[in-house]
């Protein structure tokens, strides 16, 4: 049986390929963290975390685990470079358990 974080990690993965991104990496795991899938939508790099479980699951996204993924997206840029992209972004893509998802795009986390 697979995990939540799998169903919800492979539902993201399947919604953005029909949204015409390419995915390059999956569950890509530093010492500094993990980013749940990393894209190129046209000439963005996107790096994605998936939240699953309820309508609200993006909520769990706080200052601590978006540093995370900040800190991780430079360690991949460091290993992969940046495929020539114009610009990075970080998006959230949040699935209820019955299917419904949300996609917020190029979160600006604001803590102060």
């Amino acid at each position: 049986m697979q995990s939540d974080g799998k169903v919800g990690e492979d539902i993201a993965f399947e919604y953005l390929k029909a949204q015409r991104y390419k995915v390059l990496k999956r569950n890509f795991r530093t010492r500094l963290g993990e980013i749940d899938i990393i894209a190129l939508d046209k000439k963005t790099l996107v790096f994605v975390e998936v939240k699953y479980g309820s309508d609200d699951a993006y909520l769990r996204v706080n200052q601590s685990k978006f540093e995370k993924i900040s800190n991780t997206a430079n360690a991949f840029i460091k290993v992969y470079g940046d495929f020539g992209v114009e610009r990075y972004r970080i998006d959230v893509i949040s699935i209820s358990k019955d299917g419904k998802i949300n996609h917020f795009k190029d979160v600006a986390m604001d803590f102060s």
